[in-house]
């Protein structure tokens, strides 16, 4: 068992769901995030307006599933990040699980 974790721009949501159907990844979890990049402490603290997010609308998945399934996910998330125009790709990291119930 693995535990695939992905990261996305909320733009993407439909795309990085469509990629877990056809990975077979049917049961996963998925949470709103604020995404930053290259954002400093001190531009954060400079903020005129502070109510104003500086972060991107992100979104996190995590899925515990086979490696057969987990490695189909990442081919296809490869495939995807490599027609992107942005440089915001889908983000995805597996973890190995050792002990479960």
């Amino acid at each position: 068992m693995k535990l695939l974790i992905v990261t996305t721009v909320a733009e993407y949501q439909k795309d990085v769901l469509k990629i877990f159907k056809e990975a077979g990844v049917e049961a996963f979890s998925t949470s709103e995030i604020d995404g930053y990049k290259n954002l400093t402490e001190a531009e954060t603290r400079q903020s005129w307006f502070p109510s104003v997010k500086a972060g991107y609308d992100s979104l996190l998945f995590f899925s515990f599933t086979s490696e057969e399934k987990l490695e189909l996910f990442l081919t296809m998330a490869k495939k995807y990040n490599e027609q992107l125009e942005s440089n915001n790709p889908i983000r995805a990291v597996s973890l190995n699980i050792e002990k479960f119930i």
